[in-house]
């Protein structure tokens, strides 16, 4: 088990410590459940009213709320990503993989730097390169001519087919296939003709996917995933998108080929962005949000009414489907009313 004392961990955030130095904490927890040994934090002013009654050893604060807590705390301007940064440094996630497991199968061509781990059955075929101290998990595939950068971890049964290109530091969950063919095909009178992707994918350092998130090769340029990217569960990327660094996308959002999404965009879960687009840096889009053109401009959309009540939402139904008839007699009463106009 991590622990450090409260000195410590003031003197790694860079934080300002109030109270005993020596405290010992060897967790994290909401101010609710937090018990002694947890550091617990407060970033939404809604659950102030729990800071006098938790029993966390120390909490992370900022100034404003600094002065009325009495106990142990590190104060800093931003106690969210405090929390963020000590959950790391007392991170217990074991490894993908310690070890090389005699059931893995690797090619004799394959380079492995020092402290790769590799997991039962895992295979890594001829002419993949693994950086150093990267941790592939069980019965993963690490497809011909692939590369991996240092300290990535893949864990259990994460595929990458041939030619792909991971950076350092990643994290690859459970279940990714990354390289997989584009959705490319031309139709003659009828018939699906498959057009062969031979284009790559290339993930840069410091990105993180999450389970059963499928990214295409591209079709003929890379599908490109830049530096600092958070991608979620049941995400689809298709072939030759590129994704602009420091974006996040929440889980089963869809984006079609050859879409460009800028540098720190925001997609909100369940959301389609359709092929061929542009999305300006820095936009955010609500979940569940259908994207048909590109955005020029960065802001905050999304496409969908909120929450109401199904009687409501019926009648709201009904009424949308009598639009077209509705402006078709506004635009007679419209034209009837100049026609007066004119005639007086």
């Amino acid at each position: 088990m991590t622990q450090m004392t409260l000195a410590q961990l003031a003197s790694a955030l860079g934080a300002r410590l109030q109270g005993n130095g020596d405290t010992l904490i060897e967790g994290v927890a909401t101010l609710e459940q937090a018990q002694s040994g947890q550091i617990a934090f407060l970033a939404n002013p809604k659950y102030r009213a729990q800071l006098q009654s938790t029993q966390a050893s120390a909490v992370l604060l900022s100034e404003a709320d600094a002065d009325t807590f009495g106990g142990n705390a590190l104060v800093m301007k931003d106690p969210y990503v405090g929390f963020a940064r000590v959950a790391q440094m007392l991170d217990t996630t074991p490894a993908a993989a310690t070890q090389i497991h005699p059931s893995a199968v690797i090619d004799a061509s394959a380079q492995l730097a020092d402290g790769v781990a590799v997991g039962a059955n895992a295979v890594i075929e001829a002419g993949a390169v693994i950086g150093a101290n990267v941790q592939i998990g069980a019965g993963s595939v690490i497809g011909l001519n692939s590369r991996i950068g240092a300290e990535t971890k893949l864990w259990a049964n994460v595929t990458l087919y041939h030619n792909v290109v991971v950076g350092a530091q990643c994290i690859i969950h459970s279940g990714c296939v990354i390289g997989s063919d584009g959705f490319g095909y031309a139709n003659e009178k009828g018939l699906w003709i498959k057009i062969p992707q031979t284009g790559r994918v290339v993930i840069h350092d410091h990105v993180e996917i999450g389970a059963n998130t499928c990214i295409d090769r591209g079709a003929i340029d890379d599908t490109v995933i830049e530096e600092g990217c958070i991608i979620d569960n049941l995400v689809q990327i298709a072939h030759n998108d590129i994704i602009g660094a420091h974006s996040a996308i929440a889980g089963a959002t869809v984006i079609a080929g050859s879409t460009r999404l800028g540098r720190h965009c925001i997609v909100g879960g369940n959301s389609a962005i359709a092929g061929h687009l542009e999305i300006a840096p820095g936009t955010h889009i609500n979940g569940m949000t259908g994207v048909t053109g590109s955005i020029k401009q960065p802001g905050l959309y999304g496409s969908l009414p909120p929450l109401q009540e199904a009687k409501t939402w019926r009648k709201n139904s009904v009424r949308m489907r009598q639009l077209d008839d509705m402006y078709r007699r506004i635009r007679a009463l419209e034209k009837q009313l100049a026609q007066d106009a004119d005639d007086q």
